[in-house]
């Protein structure tokens, strides 16, 4: 039997409002360098230096990863890392490999929930290329199910990806920003049923279905837990 995703409004992601303040301390530092070292992918895979400058680069570079092996580690993590599992309405997910602002792979993909709608933004960059001067479509797939993924946990249950199927209608141009829209679709049982697009301005460059399984929290987090 359907539910209607009306009925489920309870979902903490119709409530959701990314946190608007400024983050400091600790926080700030890591998204600090995040950015640096996302710049600096996008700089590497088009750069044309000759091999005395890269080998200076990667030295320092090498100088700089060991500086972080000698350091702590095992932090506790701004919020989980992705948004389908956070259970918070004011979770950061400065960690998610695709919006997270302190993870230097992520694009980063810039969530919102407007009007009941996800809408997602980003402008992929020379390190997420495929096909010449437009995005790798894994990277167009990995970002429909973060974007589904906070989709889905408007239904209240939250869900992990059960099987998500992508469409690719046009290439997806990188340097320009494009936008993912997620609705909520139904909800049978665990099944949560969720779909988005993909537009460049006026073009639809994919589609994507997306089917969450609800989960028992608690379970979730003593897996979570386990060294």
């Amino acid at each position: 039997m359907s539910e209607s995703p009306h009925d489920s409004s309870a979902g903490w992601a119709a409530r959701w409002v990314p946190d608007g303040l400024p983050p400091d301390g600790q926080r700030a530092a890591f998204r600090r360098i995040a950015a640096a070292v996302r710049r600096m992918n996008e700089l590497l895979v088009d750069s044309a230096m000759p091999e005395h400058d890269l080998a200076a680069a990667a030295e320092a570079a090498e100088a700089l990863a060991r500086s972080f092996e000698d350091g702590p580690r095992n932090r506790p993590h701004f919020g989980f890392g992705e948004t389908a599992n956070a259970g918070n309405p004011r979770a950061h997910f400065d960690s998610s490999p695709i919006a997270g602002l302190a993870n230097p792979i992520a694009p980063p993909l810039n969530l919102s929930v407007e009007d009941g709608t996800v809408i997602g933004r980003v402008t992929f960059t020379r390190p997420y290329e495929g096909p010449p001067n437009h995005c790798h479509g894994g990277w167009v797939a990995a970002a429909f199910d973060e974007v589904l993924g906070l989709t889905q946990s408007m239904s209240g249950k939250g869900g992990m990806t059960g099987t998500l199927t992508v469409r690719y209608r046009k290439p997806t141009p990188l340097y320009r920003e494009v936008v993912f829209t997620g609705r909520l679709d139904r909800v049978e049982g665990r099944k949560i049923f969720t779909s988005a697009t993909l537009h460049d301005g006026e073009t639809l460059c994919a589609e994507a279905e997306g089917i969450f399984i609800s989960y028992d929290l608690s379970r979730l987090t003593a897996l979570a837990n386990q060294p």
